[in-house]
């Protein structure tokens, strides 16, 4: 068990099951440092992962799936900037009412398109690569890039000023709405990628594939005191976890399956408990207009 917990493939396998995290950790970074609750992280990531599957079925290529997670992935968040920013409904009710679509939506169009109720049809798989899987180096890039952006550059800037300080942003002319709009949409592209890192992995969509991802990714970013760097951290630790709860139902340890599939929503509860009040606060105009 120490044995194949420090081995190449399970350092292969934790990376790829971080990638749909990672995506979905910085994006929600973005979105609430901006300003805007984004508890739509489950829908974005699962609309992604069905537009890429489908996409990816219809023309037979990845990289014309991946486009297409990040174009579901920033309609959804469209859609959810337009329904907060202008509309000015309450943004908890209109995450929790995306991801309602999404779970149903999803399965609807699944019966429209391709006349089946759980499952797509096959559509092209990275499998378990990982140096050639263009959305893992992407999410390292990000991982990177993101936390430079936010600090660095004017777009950054104006993202944290909207977050914090949008009377600052409306003294120099900037909109802090429409700032809010972008992020929402840089923040949904990166989400959709995570969605699209799903289905092309196993070569296809599987309704609730997301399986809970985007509560947990905002649970690390919450933790993280909306710092993406150490956000994508936290969504690296939660990839660990689940690839040894995967280690201990197949090693034969005596631990059952159940038990074992839960560890990584326990430890996530455990470090929200003991940590989750201690970390910086919210952005100040988060919720708000």
């Amino acid at each position: 068990m120490i044995g194949t917990i420090f081995s190449l493939a399970f350092l292969a396998q934790v990376i790829r099951l971080a990638v749909p995290y990672v995506f979905a950790g910085l994006g929600g970074t973005i979105n609430e440092r901006s300003g805007v609750i984004d508890l739509a992280l489950e829908a974005k990531l699962l609309f992604g992962a069905f537009a890429a599957a489908a996409v990816g079925h219809a023309t037979g290529s990845a990289i014309a799936g991946i486009a297409a997670g990040l174009a579901a992935g920033m309609a959804v968040a469209a859609l959810q900037a337009a329904c907060a920013l202008w509309l000015e409904a309450d943004q908890v009710i209109v995450g929790v009412a995306l991801n309602l679509l999404a779970l149903g939506g999803t399965r609807f169009l699944l019966q429209i398109i391709f006349h089946e109720g759980a499952n797509s049809p096959p559509a092209p798989s990275y499998g378990d690569a990982v140096f050639t899987n263009p959305l893992v180096w992407g999410a390292i890039i990000c991982a990177v890039v993101v936390p430079l952006a936010l600090v660095r550059t004017r777009w950054g800037l104006r993202v944290r000023a909207a977050g914090d300080r949008p009377d600052a942003l409306l003294a120099v002319g900037v909109s802090p709405a429409r700032t809010r709009f972008g992020a929402a949409l840089v923040g949904g592209a990166l989400t959709g990628a995570g969605g699209a890192q799903l289905s092309l992995v196993v070569g296809g969509f599987s309704a609730d594939m997301s399986a809970g991802r985007g509560y947990i990714a905002l649970a690390m970013v919450i933790l993280a005191g909306w710092r993406p760097a150490y956000a994508a951290l936290a969504c690296l630790g939660v990839a660990i976890s689940l690839a040894i709860s995967f280690q201990l139902q197949v090693s034969g340890a005596g631990i059952p399956g159940e038990l074992a599939s839960l560890l990584p929503y326990v430890l996530t509860l455990a470090v929200l408990v003991v940590y989750g009040g201690k970390g910086r606060r919210p952005p100040a105009s988060l919720g708000k207009l």
